[in-house]
């Protein structure tokens, strides 16, 4: 299904339709996240080393300014304030690369891509002054923010009534629509030294690996783990994805990615790119 323009709450999900060629490979990097063996882990951190400032490949944005993907490392982007905040549901997503700005009408410190891992770039607005919105990105460092115009040419928008909410203490996942708990499972979330980081953040992909197993399709989440720089080849993101062994449940044993029953995968791949996922200790 294609982006389409809309000013209401959408009856569909803003998602563009999955073809295989452009997704498999960002699958395999960011589900390597939560594999078996941390014999796959590209670095653990040792301070806070930067990771490449682009997707493998990619460009810079306009005026230089480096993309805002999950690849990137940001400089001088506000960090989110209100990482507990709700929102009305409103989402965003460029037809074509805009400027992205440390405040509004202040300088510009990245570039909101139209798509993102081979999908179509959908950020959840958190905050409007005027005609600017802030945006949540989907770069390091956790909770990066920035402005962008709510005029820019072409930019679409969007309503979406769900909200997901992880409890790692509980470590148990709530999928709510407007508001109201939808369904509850118990998913499988971080260890101890690799935990699933806490915060605001939102769904920012559907991957369909080549490989069904562990997962027939990752989630990847805009936000990062915070103690490892990278794995599988991947630049650390966190994702949503089933797995085969329902004992995992309940427990504290993943690299940071959220493990899911198939069903609450089935529920959660209809939800609307953009929409907040919060998740609390």
């Amino acid at each position: 299904m294609t982006a389409r323009r809309l000013r209401a709450d959408p009856v569909r999900r803003p998602r563009a339709a999955l073809t295989a060629g452009t997704l498999l490979a960002g699958a395999g990097l960011l589900l390597g996240g939560c594999g078996h063996s941390p014999a796959n882990t590209a670095s653990a951190r040792g301070g806070d080393r930067a990771t490449p400032a682009q997707a493998p490949g990619g460009a810079a944005g306009a005026a230089g300014a480096p993309e805002a993907t999950t690849f990137a490392r940001l400089k001088g982007v506000p960090h989110d304030d209100a990482p507990d905040g709700a929102t009305g549901g409103l989402v965003v997503h460029p037809a074509k690369p805009v400027p992205v700005l440390d405040k509004p009408g202040g300088r510009a410190v990245a570039t909101l891509p139209a798509t993102e891992l081979g999908g179509p770039t959908w950020v959840p607005v958190v905050q409007s002054s005027g005609d600017w919105r802030r945006v949540l990105l989907p770069s390091r460092p956790n909770g990066s923010t920035g402005w962008i115009s709510g005029a820019a040419d072409g930019l679409l928008t969007a309503h979406t009534p769900y909200t997901v909410k992880v409890d790692l203490s509980r470590r148990r996942l709530t999928l709510l629509k407007s508001g109201k708990p939808a369904d509850s499972w118990a998913v499988a979330v971080g260890a101890a030294k690799t935990p699933t980081p806490t915060g605001r953040t939102f769904m920012l992909a559907t991957l369909a690996p080549a490989k069904k197993t562990p997962s027939p399709l990752v989630l990847p989440l805009g936000t990062h783990s915070a103690t490892l720089d990278g794995f599988g080849g991947g630049p650390g993101t966190v994702a949503l994805h089933g797995w085969p062994d329902r004992s995992v449940f309940g427990k504290a044993v993943t690299h940071g990615c959220v493990r899911v029953p198939q069903d609450a995968l089935q529920s959660l791949s209809k939800v609307p790119l953009g929409s907040l996922v919060f998740i609390d200790a």
